[in-house]
């Protein structure tokens, strides 16, 4: 079956990771007809605009897309392209799975996890203003509505694959009203799934302790927006290194698969990035789309390139002497 799949290169190594990405889906054989878009710093010096409303009505249209990292200035500079999207299309639930993979020298062996993040509000509504003179404000939002949303988005992925605990991270102990609403709105939801599906809480700083003690103890984490963004990060150190952790961000209409990882300018267009964690945000795609087969065949071609270990293969990051292209081959020739 055919599928119509808008492809979002982005900024920095963004390019060289979504071209090795695809390079790879369609050495799957999957049937995809590629949309190139738009976005970020790119778009706006060829557009004069970071998110064109072209690229937010064709996803819309095709309900998919495969995104690579877009550039964020940090302390300045235009609002967060993503943060944007996630808002526009209103993805309201980004799935971050961790695991462990062969070939990859990391402290655990047996990290095998998926982290659920409310992805529309939070301190990511960007609510801010200077108060007066050197005192700025950020307004953090908490709605019933997006918290009782994504509870029910994470347990249903529990029970859909047959994941057997829910833990949710807050910081309710202090922020009693926003944290304590999240929290109560887990919990209520959580009396529908009682009989199906284990499930705890944790107040955020212990549990990134015990994540980093032992990570095998979780199996699903529950974050609202911004503990869900560096849970995330932390997580991925635990398995390698953001170049092999994928993501996906879905809302009731649309979704759309990201690596996880930034735009890393400093080495864009050296050959030295990464393509793993945008190949595997595209096996979570394939899936998304029922093309199964095609994403196991993917999956397990990287998990025996990985498992041979041929440092003139892997890229640099996971301690290799190879290069964007010369992995995405391998996987490719592992295909075959």
């Amino acid at each position: 079956m055919m599928h119509t799949v808008c492809l979002v290169p982005g900024d920095g190594i963004g390019p060289e990771v979504t071209t090795a990405a695809r390079a790879v889906i369609d050495a799957s054989g999957a049937d995809i007809e590629w949309v190139p878009l738009p976005a970020g710093a790119t778009a706006e010096q060829l557009l004069g605009r970071t998110l064109p409303e072209r690229t937010l009505t064709a996803i819309t249209a095709h309900g998919v897309a495969l995104k690579g990292p877009i550039t964020t200035p940090i302390g300045g500079g235009f609002e967060s392209v993503n943060v944007r999207l996630r808002k526009k299309l209103n993805l309201y639930a980004a799935v971050r799975p961790v695991r462990s993979l062969p070939g990859i020298e990391s402290r655990f062996s047996n990290v095998d996890l998926v982290i659920i993040r409310e992805n529309t509000e939070g301190l990511y509504s960007g609510l801010e203003n200077e108060v007066v003179d050197g005192v700025m404000q950020s307004l953090k939002i908490v709605t019933a509505a997006a918290s009782k949303r994504i509870a029910k988005f994470a347990f249903d992925y529990a029970v859909a694959r047959g994941r057997k605990k829910v833990t949710c991270f807050h910081k309710a102990n202090i922020m009693k009203k926003t944290d304590g609403l999240f929290l109560e709105c887990a919990r209520r939801m959580y009396q529908s799934y009682a009989d199906r599906v284990q499930y705890e809480e944790m107040i955020i700083d212990n549990g990134c302790m015990q994540l980093v003690r032992d990570p095998s103890q979780f199996d699903m984490l529950l974050l609202e927006n911004l503990y869900g963004d560096i849970v995330s990060d932390l997580a991925a150190g635990l398995v390698g290194g953001l170049g092999v952790v994928p993501g996906a961000n879905f809302g009731d209409d649309c979704a759309v698969f990201e690596p996880v990882h930034g735009s890393a300018p400093n080495i864009a267009r050296k050959g030295l990035a990464n393509p793993l964690a945008c190949i595997m945000s595209g096996v979570m795609m394939l899936n998304h789309l029922g093309a199964t087969e095609k994403a196991s065949r993917i999956r397990n071609a990287y998990d025996s390139v990985l498992g041979e270990r041929d440092l003139s293969l892997l890229t640099p990051d996971i301690g290799g002497r190879g290069t964007t292209q010369s992995f995405a081959d391998a996987i490719i020739r592992a295909m075959k």
